[in-house]
């Protein structure tokens, strides 16, 4: 299922509640979420929205990537058939880097949450047929999960460097300062344990359970038909 626009709303929406002084900067963001046009394409004009990733090592420094046309930035780029802003950020982490995704989580601050999203202007791009436009830039963290930083593999057609930089020095003001902010709460880019579980239902007020056959106190929940739950044995 490709990106909805009401994911992107949802997304934006709850950035604004944990940010409510953005919301007259983000009002082209939401004029756009309000209009007829698809958010994410790149044909729509006069902006679109776009994804990038803040990679984040154990020492607290944030890859920037060298474009031919622009100045140091965080991976990023359009979105394509991706499902959610969180997946185009990490697609292009990976694609302009040559990082493999099991090399990047999130942190716990930041669950698939944006950490910033910001405006720039674009300037026209003929040879695309482009005019000038928007960007509206969801911003993901990730940290790097090596001690050691894997061998970068640079997307050739678009990126001509790689740098690490401290939060102080990081390229856009926006994302700098939310950074820096996050990591007097705990943002210090050394991965640690996120429990996750999944709660599979069947649409008919029943749920899957997961039957333990050694471990006491693990019964079938009523109403759950024995044969919608797998048995382990031997464990």
């Amino acid at each position: 299922m490709p990106l909805t626009c009401s994911h992107i709303r949802a997304t934006a929406e709850a950035y604004l509640a944990r940010h409510p002084n953005e919301r007259e900067s983000l009002a082209g963001l939401l004029s756009l979420l309000e209009g007829a046009d698809a958010p994410a394409s790149r044909a729509t004009l006069l902006g679109h929205v776009t994804c990038s990733a803040a990679v984040i090592d154990r020492e607290q420094r944030v890859l920037h990537i060298g474009h031919k046309v622009t100045e140091l930035l965080a991976p990023g780029g359009h979105v394509e058939d991706d499902r959610t802003l969180l997946a185009a950020a990490l697609r292009e982490a990976c694609e302009e880097t040559g990082i493999q995704p099991g090399d990047l989580c999130l942190p716990p601050q930041f669950l698939g949450a944006p950490i910033d999203i910001d405006v720039h202007d674009i300037d026209a791009n003929p040879a695309k047929g482009e005019g000038e436009h928007q960007h509206f830039d969801f911003r993901f963290v990730f940290y790097l999960v090596p001690e050691q930083h894997p061998e970068l593999t640079l997307q050739d057609d678009d990126v001509a460097g790689a740098r690490w930089l401290e939060f102080a020095d990081v390229r856009s003001p926006t994302l700098r300062a939310k950074l820096l902010d996050a990591r007097d709460q705990g943002l210090d880019g050394r991965p640690e344990p996120v429990n996750a579980s999944a709660l599979i239902h069947d649409g008919h007020g029943r749920y899957l359970l997961h039957l333990r056959d050694q471990r006491e106190g693990m019964r079938q929940r009523p109403g759950l038909g024995e044969a919608a739950i797998p048995r382990r044995r031997g464990t």
